[in-house]
């Protein structure tokens, strides 16, 4: 079993599941896909990674119930996080909405799918830029009050934004995009939510499954990778961005694990308040993933990693301009 951290006053294991890819974003789901998707999720419990994250827009819908149909028999095993916030738009577009309605109405909806009384952990997906995040904040201090949800978390917010709605409902967890090649929470952001006290979770450690090393084009990916999509996956970038990938697969070697175990290692070793989220289907990657949290880095380590993986040198933007404009408000 894996040891324990904390986000704010909720105890979770050191690394928690991302359970989107398992229904949205990287390709074909089918039956077969399922049933490894729920194999991972108990493997998962069994080594101690308490926390499966999800969302309602992942499907949309459907990893909500297929998370549900893994839990089911198993409750009082999971802290169990999903989000509301993000609406899709004409041409894929991404928006949000966070009207005090639209927030109970999304949560009432999440717990009929998980199949769940209570959410223990509920985040605000996307800031919606139309509405104060104070209304949004009434609004989840409400369902925490009516039993509905333990804690509250914010994803891709602006410090500023992280301080507005603390001080109505504190905030348990900032989950936000961190990993070797994507450091832009470090400056403000970071140091706001620890100042606060707030846990930090960061989602795609992996680099959306680049830094592991398993990547080397896009072509092999399904049509409907979101990934094909993605700046950084792009013909030009992806060359640049894969040399990088080569310098920690050097590193990795040198310790004898992995090119993403190191990766991860680096998210887990920036401190005791961070809980990353790998994403997997699959038990023989969720149990790498798992492996990383043995790994201790030292603070030569640490130097080399990061010399390694400079940020100026990360070719492309984190997203395409149709998703970036609802991020980080």
């Amino acid at each position: 079993m894996i040891a324990t951290r904390k986000l704010g006053g909720l105890t979770v294991g050191a690394e928690g599941l991302g359970c989107m890819g398992m229904s949205h974003a990287y390709g074909v789901h089918d039956s077969d896909s399922d049933a490894e998707s729920i194999a991972t999720i108990h493997r998962a419990l069994e080594l101690g990674v308490t926390m499966l994250d999800t969302a309602n827009v992942y499907g949309p819908e459907t990893n909500e119930r297929l998370v549900g149909r893994a839990i089911a028999d198993r409750r009082d095993q999971v802290v169990l996080a999903t989000k509301f916030g993000i609406v899709w738009g004409e041409g894929g577009s991404m928006g949000a909405r966070g009207d005090a309605a639209y927030v109970k109405q999304s949560c009432d909806e999440s717990l009929a799918r998980l199949g769940v009384d209570y959410i223990d952990l509920y985040y605000q997906h996307r800031v919606d830029p139309n509405v104060p995040v104070e209304e949004t904040w009434g609004a989840l201090a409400e369902l925490v009050q009516a039993g509905k949800v333990r804690y509250l978390g914010i994803s891709e917010a602006s410090a500023e934004t992280i301080r507005r709605a603390h001080a109505v409902h504190p905030i348990t967890a900032l989950q936000s995009e961190w990993s070797l090649w994507t450091r832009g929470i470090e400056a403000e952001i970071l140091p706001t939510a620890r100042e606060l006290g707030i846990g930090i979770v960061p989602f795609s450690p992996l680099g959306r499954g680049l830094l592991t090393g398993a990547i080397t084009s896009t072509k092999d990916m399904p049509a409907d990778d979101m990934r094909r999509r993605f700046p950084r996956f792009a013909d030009g970038n992806l060359d640049s961005n894969l040399a990088i990938v080569a310098a920690i697969g050097e590193l990795a070697q040198e310790k004898g694990v992995t090119a993403g175990q190191l990766a991860l290692a680096w998210v887990l070793n920036q401190g005791d308040d961070v809980v990353p989220i790998p994403g997997t289907k699959r038990r023989t990657y969720l149990e790498q993933n798992v492996a990383a949290v043995d790994i201790t880095l030292s603070a030569e380590d640490l130097a080399r990693v990061e010399a390694a993986t400079p940020s100026d040198a990360i070719a492309g933007e984190r997203y395409p301009e149709e998703l970036a404009r609802a991020a980080g408000k």
